[in-house]
């Protein structure tokens, strides 16, 4: 693992529904005099391990204060594998991240995943993960965080990920959560804490400055 990595997970479907993929997720911090030059640092980066991506801390942070599904779940994933105190105090730090742009968000990404399916042909992997996002953006406008334990859910999820839901039951289940999604007025705030992230990436950035830490 980098020496530069604060924070990296596991998410998809390891973490939700116990399934075959190992996908990482995590967030680096480039050193602050890499921002002094004309080339600035990778916003992202995969590797070094399969099926692992992370990003640059200020993108993780822009990308979380959007609602990014997959960046907010990173952030409650309980499958920590490496965190450093600065990973700890942007966990600390997550619900700042939340506003009611989550719904817009969380629709969005699963109405992209819909239109990405072939009726014919489906991509049940796919397909659960779209099912998959509703869920958790259903319990996050309702309880506060996107859902994580999946257990509930879990043997119709992978039902799904088998091919064993026929396509019309998979998508009235989709229609039903879309509409409870946009239906749900919610307990998130209107906006995210702006203030209070962009406290907490200037003082990494002040901690990552030559002759610190």
């Amino acid at each position: 693992m980098d020496d530069d990595v604060i924070l990296s997970v596991v998410a998809g479907s390891r973490a939700y529904t116990d399934g075959s993929d190992t996908d990482r997720r995590g967030v680096f911090v480039a050193p602050t005099s890499a921002f002094w030059r004309l080339d600035k640092p990778a916003t992202h980066r995969d590797g070094p391990l399969p099926e692992q991506f992370s990003w640059e801390v200020e993108r993780f942070c822009r990308l979380a204060l959007d609602a990014n599904p997959t960046v907010l779940e990173c952030l409650w994933s309980p499958l920590v594998e490496v965190i450093t105190p600065t990973g700890r105090r942007l966990r600390d730090l997550r619900e700042a991240f939340l506003s009611e742009r989550a719904h817009r968000s969380f629709a969005g990404y699963a109405e992209t995943q819909l239109r990405r399916l072939d009726p014919g042909r489906p991509n049940w992997k796919q397909a659960m993960h779209m099912i998959r996002l509703l869920l958790s953006g259903l319990h996050l406008v309702r309880h506060g965080e996107p859902l994580v334990g999946m257990q509930a859910h879990r043997e119709r999820l992978l039902a799904v990920r088998r091919g064993e839901v026929p396509w019309d039951s998979l998508i009235a289940w989709r229609a039903a959560l879309s509409a409870e999604l946009a239906a749900e007025p919610g307990v998130l705030p209107a906006q995210p804490d702006r203030e209070r992230v962009e406290e907490f990436l200037v003082r990494v950035r002040e901690e990552n400055l030559p002759g610190r830490g």
